[in-house]
């Protein structure tokens, strides 16, 4: 059962159903990971980007946490139903969900940049030059000094960041990697 962990919607469940291709970021490993967002400041006001939403559950628990805007980006349709169903269960107005490959949600960049926290838990199955091509096109999206989160398996190398991006560090939950970069076109890292 996934569930969010805090915030308005704190303690509620998510329809996850079984046969998607989801895999839910475990509740252990999204504690952790809002625990450090909140500790850098990052969720609450923001403007959040949910590529590869799966079942939602990144993007939800950033707009139960006080995020002003999420955008949830699902191919599948099956499961960007199951998002829609599960923003209206939980009152999370500040939500939309976009049903169609992160590339072509990305392709058309908004007239000014407005994403701060852009959150990346693609399939294990996406190639990380594939993973790399989606990164670059995120870049237009992003505000100065905008913090990526990108999840995957341990096996996983480091993502291949685009130009004025810069690592911050991995963390190891288990099985899962977590890497944190920063998006500065000056260079430096606030």
């Amino acid at each position: 059962m996934t569930r969010i962990i805090a915030g308005a919607a704190g303690g509620r469940t998510l329809a996850t159903p079984p046969g998607l291709g989801t895999r839910p970021t475990s509740d252990r490993v999204r504690e952790a990971l809002f625990s450090r967002l909140e500790h850098l400041e990052v969720v609450h006001d923001a403007v959040v980007l949910d590529l590869y939403a799966g079942s939602g559950a990144l993007g939800l628990e950033a707009a139960s946490r006080g995020a002003a805007r999420v955008t949830l980006v699902e191919s599948d349709r099956k499961a960007a139903g199951l998002i829609r169903r599960n923003i209206a269960d939980l009152g999370l107005r500040q939500c939309q969900v976009r049903a169609e490959p992160v590339e072509r949600a990305l392709a058309a960049p908004p007239a000014e940049p407005s994403v701060e926290l852009l959150m990346a838990d693609p399939p294990y199955d996406v190639g990380e030059d594939a993973l790399a091509g989606v990164l670059a096109l995120a870049v237009p999206w992003l505000v100065d000094d905008a913090l990526i989160v990108v999840e995957r398996s341990s096996r996983s190398p480091e993502p291949t960041w685009p130009g004025d991006v810069e690592l911050i560090g991995p963390r190891r939950y288990g099985e899962t990697v977590m890497w944190f970069a920063e998006y500065a076109p000056e260079g430096e890292i606030a």
